[in-house]
Parts: structure tokens; sequence; C-alpha cells
């Protein structure tokens, strides 16, 4: 299928942070583009303002009418696994005959024409994708980048390169996605336990990721977070390398520590040229994501940046002109007297890794967290584990869990949640409630956490705190 031979591109579920990159994507070509989606979000707003076509009624009336006569030859329809089965303008294209597309098999498509690199694992897709894309940009070696995030250095989710043919995606295992693809150069982050509503068990997971790796090109690369025990394939004609934030590794970082508010450390990496050597080493690298799990994914992205050609100057650069990605730490207020964090951890690893920056960086300080869970699945499947990622606070809020496109599961909610958490201050609210919970505390550092919509309180909490 050639995808450069659709007139129009039509997006159901358009507003999310992958669909919303594949319609600035297509507009950036000049194809004509709309969608539709229940929330108008910020990002939303900028797509319309763009000159993307954007409904909120999910109503066939409110589908354009070009649309509504274009043929199966002039439309490409995409839609998110996010979208409900009941939809109705789902099944209108479902119903009028359409071949209906995944944004996952889209992304497969272009990606064929493409150098791929393809970043997977359970944490750290969306940074480590932005870091390597950032660096690559910063040393004159553009890339076409579809993140999962806002970058912070350029203010979108959709980096275009306007020359070379380097893609970096996020190979994302919800749904199976990340089988659609077929990288020159995959790296995986992490593989641990999640969208068990997906996958049988833990082993089933793990399965999908050395389905992923198989698929990696002769001739390529698959790098690996050295704590991963799966026995990945090399891949033909091609090499496996390791990376590390804590052990020795083929790229490793030592001297880890926190200056001014930015993590430092220094670059140990392997001679590719020569074999498995130590003896390049670039000391002094600064970045501005807290904690160990941020140091682990600069690493990932500047052992790409090496593989491709880049000076260790230039990877030094990069990194120290990262601004970040929005809600991955987003630091929102930074004073002696007060500090306020927002991040999109969702999953128990990424709680705990998220608090435990926080006492990096604001040691000996005590630490509010209010957590909205997403999805009955992910809180009833990780219950325990939640329980002792979220009593490293020593303040705790739960929020009523986000269901996103689940329906409640009996018993399953943020008092049972709650109750087995063991921090020493802890209360449930509903979203509504907060700000004027928060009103009457004592904050020291305060963060908030969730992918359901608790980013949307950000900017009333800084304004509320400020």
């Amino acid at each position: 299928m050639n995808i450069d031979l659709y007139k129009h591109i039509y997006l159901i579920g358009v507003g999310g942070i992958g669909m919303s990159a594949l319609a600035r994507y297509f507009n950036a070509q000049g194809k004509q583009v709309c969608g539709y989606d229940k929330v108008q979000s910020n990002l939303c707003n900028e797509l319309e303002n763009e000159g993307v076509k954007i409904h909120y009624n999910d109503a066939i009336e409110n589908i354009p009418q070009y649309i509504q006569e274009a043929t199966f030859n002039e439309i490409l329809v995409i839609y998110t696994p996010a979208i409900s089965e009941e939809n109705v303008v789902l099944n209108y294209f479902k119903d009028k005959g359409f071949k209906l597309h995944k944004r996952a098999e889209v992304l497969g498509m272009i990606s064929k024409e493409s150098f791929t690199i393809a970043v997977a694992g359970t944490h750290g897709k969306t940074t480590t994708s932005a870091i390597l894309a950032h660096v690559l940009n910063h040393a004159g070696k553009q890339s076409t980048a579809f993140l999962g995030g806002i970058s912070k250095n350029y203010n979108t989710n959709l980096l275009l390169a306007e020359k070379g043919n380097i893609l970096i995606v996020e190979a994302d295992e919800y749904d199976k996605s990340f089988l659609q693809l077929q990288p020159d150069i995959a790296i995986i982050t992490s593989v641990d336990a999640d969208h068990l509503d997906v996958y049988k068990d833990k082993q089933d997971l793990h399965n999908a990721f050395k389905q992923f790796a198989s698929q990696i090109k002769p001739n390529g690369l698959l790098l690996l977070e050295d704590s991963i025990t799966i026995d990945f394939p090399t891949p033909d004609q091609g090499m496996k390398l390791t990376y590390s934030a804590v052990n020795k590794a083929d790229y490793s970082a030592e001297n880890i520590k926190v200056k001014e508010g930015k993590m430092v450390f220094d670059l140990t990496a392997m001679d590719i040229m020569s074999g498995m050597t130590y003896e390049k080493k670039q000391e002094g690298l600064s970045f501005i994501l807290p904690g160990i799990h941020n140091v682990s994914n600069a690493i990932a992205a500047s052992a790409v940046a090496c593989y491709l050609g880049l000076s260790c100057e230039d990877v030094v650069r990069g990194l120290a002109t990262f601004k970040g990605v929005n809600r991955r730490f987003d630091v929102h207020i930074n004073t002696q007297e007060l500090a306020y964090v927002d991040d999109y951890a969702h999953h128990p690893q990424e709680v705990s890794a998220t608090i435990n920056a926080a006492k990096l960086l604001f040691p000996d300080r005590e630490i509010t967290v209010v957590f909205q869970p997403h999805l009955f699945s992910r809180t009833k499947d990780f219950a325990q584990e939640f329980a002792v990622s979220l009593s490293l606070a020593d303040q705790l809020i739960l929020l009523d869990i986000y269901p996103a496109r689940e329906l409640p599961i009996e018993g399953v909610n943020a008092r049972m949640l709650l109750d087995l958490c063991t921090s020493p201050k802890k209360e449930t609210c509903s979203k509504q409630e907060l700000l004027k919970i928060l009103e009457g505390e004592n904050l020291d550092v305060l963060i908030t956490l969730g992918a359901g919509d608790i980013g949307t309180l950000a900017q009333p909490i800084k304004h509320l705190l400020n």
C-alpha cells in the first residue's frame, strides 16, 4: 500500500499524543487532514491552528462532507486502539467498507522507506527518543521523530527532517503495536510486566519483545539495558550491545552526582572498531533530568548517537542543551521553600523512579505525592507493587482511578490501594477536591503523578502555589 497516493487523512482520536504527531506529519506533506476527538484539548487547539479540521461530536453528520463523498482510494482512515468499539464515527467507516488502519500500522508503513531507530521498553521510551532526536539534530544530523510527548526544545511531538532519512519512533508494546516495525536500530530500555489486559502473562510480554527484536534488519543494532535478563537474538550480521547507568556495560555511566540541580556523570564507551575496550571516556556530562533512570535514558541515546558517528563532543553538547519533555519530571516550581514537579509515571517502577529522583534532587525534604491511578486492571494487577512505590512518599493523596478505555472492576478503587500504603499521612479525594485540599497543606515538595487527566491540573496547582 502506497500511503503517498491518498489525498485525505482522517484520524479517529486525533488528539492523542501519537495520533496528533501523525496528523502533523501528513499535514506537513500537504494532505487534507481532519479527524474526530471527544475532548477539545490544548493539543487539538494547536492542530486546528495548524490547519487540521477536528469535530468533537461522535455523530456522522459532523464528518466533513468531502470525507463522506471521498472514495476508498482517496482517503486513509487511521484510528487509535483507545477508541471504543461503540464509537459512531468508527462504525460509520467500518459499515461503509473502508479498511481502517491502526496508528502503529501507518507508522510501520512510513518506517519502511527510512533508516529507522525504534525505542522500545515499558518505561523510558519518550524521554530516550526525545534525547536522541535532540542530540542528533543539535549536531546537524537531522531526523524525523515521532515522540510520545511534547519536546521542550522544539515545543512539538513531531520533528521533521529537511534532509536525510533517519526516522525515530517509539515502539509501543501496548496492543503489540511494535510488531509493525522492522527497525535498523532498536533500543530496549526495560521489560517489566505491564499491559496484562493485552498479554496473558509476563512470559507472553517477553515473547512479544523477542519477536520485536527478531525483526531488526540485517546488519542492524540491538541496544539493551544491561539488567534485562531475556536472551534476545543478535541481529543477522549485526550487533547486540548493552548500556547501563549502574553496571559496567558496553556503554556505561560512572561517577554520577547531582550538581546545581543537574545530573553530572562520566561516559565510558566501547570502541566498536577495535572491539570491547573501555578506553574511550568522556568526563563531566551534564543532564537536566534527575534520577538514575534518566541517566540511563541519556546513556542509551548517547550510545546510538556514537554508533551513528557523532563525536563525544557532539554528545556532550547535545545532552547539555536538552530541556526535557512535558510531564517527564516537569519542574514547575523550584525554591528553597517549595518545589512542584509533575510527571507521567503510571507504573510502579516509574513511580519509584520518580520519587527517588525527587529525593536525590531535593534531599532531606518532605515529599507529598498526589497519584491518579491509570486503569482498573493495572491497579488490580500491581496493587502490592504500587503500595510499595507510593509508600516512599511522606504524605500521599490518591485520586479516583482514571478508567481510560475500561469499565470498573468490583472492589478495585483508590481506597483499596490506599489501605495497602504505609505513608504516615495518607488520604483519598476526588480530582475536583484536590485544589482545596492542597490549599490547606503546608507543602515542601509536591509531586503529581499519573497518565490520566491529572496533567490538566498542573497549571491550576502552579497558580495556587504561587
